[in-house]
C-alpha cells in the first residue's frame, strides 16, 4: 500500500526536513500515520516540540503529489526558523501550480485552527518557495542565517 501511495519514487529522500520519516514510510507504514495522528493529539511529543497537523494532495491513481505540515503554535525556534506550515512537492510534479495550491489549502486549516496569521521561512535561495509564499499572500518580514544549515534564510508572515 505505501508504495503505491508513495509511488516508488522516493521523493522524501532528498528533502531534509522529512529524513528521520523515510524508515517509517518505507518500512512501516502504518506506524508513520500513528505517530503523524500521535503529533497532532500532543501524544509524545519531543521536548520544544510543538502539535502539528499533516495534509497530504494526492492523486486519483492514488499517488502522493504532496504534504504540508500545519504547526499549531510556535515555539521562539519556530518564530525565526520554521514557522506554522511547511510544505513539500514530489520533484516530478514541482512547476504545476500544486506548491500554490497546497498552501492554499493549508492556509484554509490555519484558519479552521483560529490563526490569525501564519509565519513561514524558506531559504533565500529558494525562489520558487519564494514566489509561492508571496502567491498565498505572503509578506517579507525579514532575512537571517539559518541556525540549522548557515544558509540564509527568509521569514515571511501571511494575514489570514
Amino acid at each position: 500500500m505505501a508504495e503505491e501511495f508513495w509511488a516508488k519514487e522516493s521523493w522524501v529522500a532528498g528533502e531534509k526536513r522529512f529524513q528521520n520519516d523515510r524508515n517509517l514510510i518505507e518500512n512501516n507504514f502504518p506506524a508513520y500515520i500513528r505517530r503523524l495522528d500521535e503529533e497532532n493529539q500532543t501524544i509524545g511529543l519531543k521536548s520544544g516540540y510543538v502539535p502539528s497537523t499533516t495534509f497530504w494532495l494526492a492523486a486519483n491513481n492514488p499517488k502522493i503529489i504532496g504534504e504540508s505540515r500545519l504547526r499549531h503554535w510556535l515555539t521562539t525556534s519556530l518564530e525565526y526558523e520554521g514557522g506554522h506550515i511547511g510544505y513539500v512537492i514530489r520533484p516530478s510534479e514541482r512547476r504545476q501550480g500544486y506548491g500554490t495550491c497546497i498552501l492554499a489549502l493549508t492556509l484554509e486549516k490555519a484558519k479552521d485552527l483560529g490563526l490569525n496569521r501564519v509565519l513561514l521561512t524558506c531559504d533565500t535561495d529558494n525562489i520558487g518557495s519564494a514566489r509561492i509564499i508571496e502567491q498565498n499572500g505572503g509578506k517579507l518580514a525579514s532575512q537571517g542565517i539559518s541556525n540549522s544549515s548557515g544558509k540564509p534564510i527568509s521569514r515571511y508572515w501571511i494575514n489570514l
